[in-house]
Formats: structure tokens, C-alpha cells, sequence
């Protein structure tokens, strides 16, 4: 017969210091790691939050990537409106696409294969702040990924 399974609470010694404290946590496997500590290291959760930094970075390109391209369309398709906070907001998103591309260049690889995917719900996003019908936009992406990124892009 098998005992009930169950997670280990606070004050359960089970209950890691990954769990508790994570910034606490990956300090202390930094500073293991640096003294050559190796054995020490908390590997099984090390390797977890490695691959969640790689999905968390390609989800903030994403995000960022949807803002830009809606608020393109948005400028493209209501010329009447335009002004400087749309301006800003193409300037902040770019900049933030761009840190993230010089913090992990090799997403610059799947640029615009992420672009594709982002497009119809940026799309969208346009549809219902434009108030436009849908069929006005492009069902591609119009834009490719060097004018997305361009500072002087003004579709």
C-alpha cells in the first residue's frame, strides 16, 4: 500500500531553501559554484530555472513583440491619430525588444518565425483598439523583422 503524497510546507525540513527564498537560494548556489563546490549545488533545481530563463525570455520577446506590432498597425492604419505617446510607446517597445536581443542574441534567430506567431493576436489587438474592422489589416505581417526593430520605421 503506497502513502498519500504530499508537498513539504515551511516547516517541513524537506522544505528547501529553493522553495523559501529563490533570490537567497540561487546566490548561495552562485557562491557554491565560484568556490568550485560543486557536489554542493542544488543541480536538479539549477537546471530547472536554466530552462525556465531561456522560456521566460522568449515570452517577454513575444509580449513585446505583440505591443510593437499592434501599435504599428495602429499607426499604419489611423494616420489621423498619430501622435507622440503612440510614438513613444513604438520607441519603448523597440527598446525593450532590443535589450533582450543584446541580453540573448541567439533569439534573434527565430525573429521572425516569433513575429508570425505574435502577428494575429497583435492583430487583433488592433481590430479592438482601432475599433476598425478586421479586414482592414493584413492577415500576415506585413512588416519584416529589420523594419520592426528600425528606429526610423514609420509604416
Amino acid at each position: 500500500m503506497s502513502r498519500p503524497v504530499r508537498s513539504p510546507g515551511p516547516a517541513d525540513p524537506a522544505y528547501s531553501a529553493y522553495e523559501q527564498d529563490l533570490v537567497a537560494w540561487a546566490l548561495a548556489n552562485a557562491a557554491l559554484l565560484r568556490e568550485g563546490r560543486v557536489a554542493e549545488v542544488d543541480i536538479a533545481h539549477l537546471v530547472e530555472e536554466l530552462e525556465d530563463l531561456g522560456k521566460s525570455e522568449r515570452r517577454a520577446l513575444a509580449s513585446h513583440l505583440r505591443v510593437l506590432l499592434a501599435h504599428l498597425l495602429k499607426w499604419q492604419f489611423q494616420p489621423g491619430l498619430r501622435g507622440a505617446s503612440w510614438r513613444l510607446r513604438i520607441d519603448n517597445a523597440r527598446r525593450d525588444i532590443q535589450v533582450i536581443l543584446d541580453d540573448s542574441p541567439s533569439l534573434r534567430r527565430s525573429l521572425e518565425e516569433t513575429i508570425a506567431k505574435e502577428y494575429p493576436s497583435a492583430r487583433r489587438n488592433a481590430v479592438t483598439e482601432t475599433g476598425l474592422p478586421a479586414d482592414q489589416f493584413p492577415n500576415a505581417c506585413p512588416y519584416a523583422a529589420d523594419q520592426v526593430l528600425h528606429a526610423d520605421f514609420w509604416p
